[in-house]
């Protein structure tokens, strides 16, 4: 009876918020691949989506330094950050989650229309003032809905409100926002490049702006949705008056990062898929790239901390099966859990899906499980794919049996 399982699996998962990184998410996987698998050959592709983690995971390309700066956190506390250069490219990379990210808020201070993006700006400038003119911002997993105020504020930009005064931190404040002093605004940003890596679908305003999509998952009430809604609608009219950008600051990649999309495209940058940007436009080096890995695969495995309606819009799961079925590789999906509409991932290539928890628990106890959980799920998986392949193995079989009948009758 011949046996039909895979050789080679390719691991490229995205982290799970709060709970593990990428890479964490890649080795779980891999233990308990091997657990039913011992000697399948298993390539690992940790996926840098522009959120938490993403500098960890290009840091080990060739020819990277890692920067550390501390900064202002998305509730005023100092924390420590990041940003990474390529050094003999002159390019930057910023992940905005170091400095502003949500797991920098804690649980009982989720207010997004609070939080602020001081610290990122606080990084730009600093990246700035090492002379780099080349800057990767990746947009994921913030804390934060102040449209990037806080950002320009940290890069000279003062928001004043109609009797001339500073407003408060935070996009509800923003409604208060009447004039911009750009007179102290740093002079570097215009002879610089600021890509933003981003979910293009992500808007600023509007029934699928920031505020009423991911509003509530950063601890909005629905009263606060609608403040911070006319508040943001309110900034970005006033950047548009102030600095006329060439970029729509409601359109494609607007809402990234709570609307630091929005800041930074007034100033000049530009919003891009972040996929494009950081698998392919970075530099590589010597590491072996996405398409190849997929190509030589069996089977990919990827993974996301929630795979539901919003996976096929962009997230990591939706672009590992979309590079997949170019190639027609297969592609399993694991998930911290499985929301609304999750069986949508089907229609974008993803061919079978399933849950980390086996049983109801709470959000805690999952965050803090969330290795074993998925190393379990992973071997339950191959255990599912094993059992496939004897079922196979025993269909061709019984054909062939069926073959050899007819041929001697």
């Amino acid at each position: 009876m011949t046996m039909y399982l895979p050789e080679r699996i390719l691991i490229a998962p995205s982290g799970f918020k709060e709970s593990l990184t990428a890479v964490e998410v890649a080795e779980a996987i891999s233990c308990g691949i091997r657990r039913v698998l011992p000697t399948v050959r298993i390539d690992s592709f940790p996926v840098a989506d522009g959120g938490e983690g993403s500098i960890d995971i290009l840091a080990t390309r060739p020819g990277t330094k890692v920067h550390k700066i501390n900064v202002q956190g998305p509730v005023g506390a100092e924390v420590s950050a990041q940003w990474l250069e390529f050094v003999d490219h002159g390019i930057a990379v910023v992940e905005m989650a170091q400095s502003a990210g949500l797991s920098l808020v804690p649980r009982d201070m989720r207010d997004p229309g609070a939080t602020c993006t001081y610290g990122v700006g606080q990084v730009i400038a600093d990246v700035l003032n090492n002379g780099i003119r080349s800057i990767v911002v990746g947009c994921g997993d913030s804390g934060t809905s102040d449209g990037g105020a806080g950002a320009l504020r940290a890069l000279g930009l003062r928001i004043l409100n109609s009797e001339g005064n500073e407003i408060a931190r935070g996009g509800s404040a923003l409604v208060a926002a009447a004039e911009l002093d750009v007179t102290n605004i740093h002079p570097a940003l215009a002879e610089s490049e600021i890509v933003l890596a981003c979910n293009m679908h992500n808007v600023l305003t509007g029934p699928q702006g920031v505020a009423r999509v991911f509003g509530p998952q950063k601890g909005a009430s629905p009263e606060q949705v609608e403040v911070l809604d006319c508040a943001l609608e309110t900034w970005a009219s006033l950047l548009e008056h102030t600095f006329n950008p060439s970029s729509d600051l409601r359109g494609a990649g607007s809402g990234a990062s709570g609307g630091l999309g929005a800041g930074l495209m007034a100033v000049g940058a530009t919003a891009k898929n972040r996929f494009e940007v950081l698998l392919e436009d970075l530099p590589a080096g010597t590491n072996a790239g996405l398409s190849d890995l997929i190509r030589q695969a069996d089977l990919i495995i990827t993974a996301e901390g929630a795979i539901d309606f919003q996976t096929p819009k962009g997230k990591v799961p939706a672009e590992i099966a979309r590079r997949a079925q170019l190639i027609g590789v297969p592609v399993l999906g694991l998930a911290g859990t499985l929301g609304k509409g999750a069986p949508k991932v089907h229609e974008v290539g993803v061919a079978a899906i399933e849950s980390i928890m086996t049983s109801p628990m709470a959000l805690e106890d999952a965050v803090e499980n969330g290795k074993d959980l998925l190393i379990d799920a992973a071997e339950r998986s191959m255990r599912m794919l094993q059992l496939g392949s004897v079922l196979a193995a025993r269909s061709e079989d019984r054909q062939f049996d069926r073959y050899k009948s007819r041929s001697v009758a």
